[in-house]
């Protein structure tokens, strides 16, 4: 586990960190020829970076059994889904996009152990099609929870993003509302969760990772 990154106290995520110094350099050397337009310019899309890479700090006072959401965004779908699918019997897939105007980091839903994250190489279409979810690049968190409930958690990426972090690994114990990766530049998760538990969200419906209870496992 990378916990510089998982108890960042920087008020931006630190991948972003590179993006932010350069931009402010150019925009230094623009100031410094006099070149009003393009130091103006570079000056808002620095502003923007700082903008997109904000990490705020979050508590969350959840139930043991309560899943939260790991992401930023809107539910895209609510759906049950057969045995075909990442956690091998009948589940619910909540589906969350993440504009460019959202918080990246990502956030585990649920405290529990790291059984397996598995890295696929894929395609880049907009996260908020549906096809995305099957053909995109993406990145599967397996976890077990205390009670040996199994959760997935998968990090898509997008039509700009290209670019998926990921700072825990297999064998971590982690803890519900913790960080736990980033996707750059607007992207999409996804969770799979038993198919007995309970929804608290809809299609449409405005989510903060680490904040949102999404479920409870039964």
């Amino acid at each position: 586990m990378d916990n510089s990154r998982v108890n960042n106290e920087w008020p931006v995520a630190k991948e972003g960190l590179p993006f932010i110094i350069l931009g402010c350099a150019v925009t230094a050397v623009f100031i410094y020829l006099h070149w009003s337009f393009f130091s103006v310019l570079t000056g808002i899309i620095t502003l923007f970076t700082v903008f997109f890479f904000r990490d705020p700090s979050r508590n969350n006072e959840a139930d043991e059994n309560a899943v939260l959401a790991p992401a930023d965004g809107a539910i895209l779908e609510v759906v049950d889904i057969s045995d075909d699918n990442p956690l091998e019997e009948p589940a619910k897939k909540i589906s969350i996009f993440m504009s460019v105007f959202n918080v990246h980091v990502n956030r585990v839903p649920i405290s529990g152990t790291i059984k397996n994250i598995v890295y696929n190489p894929g395609r880049f279409f907009s996260a908020n099609l549906d096809k995305a979810s099957h053909y995109n690049e993406n990145n599967r968190v397996i976890m077990e929870t205390s009670g040996l409930k199994k959760i997935v958690v998968i990090q898509i990426a997008g039509l700009i993003a290209r670019r998926i972090a990921c700072w825990i690994k297999e064998g971590d114990h982690v803890k519900t509302g913790q960080r736990f990766g980033l996707i750059r530049f607007g992207s999409r998760l996804e969770v799979y969760i038993p198919g007995n538990s309970q929804i608290n969200v809809k299609p449409g419906q405005k989510v903060r990772a680490g904040v949102t209870i999404i479920g409870y496992l039964q």
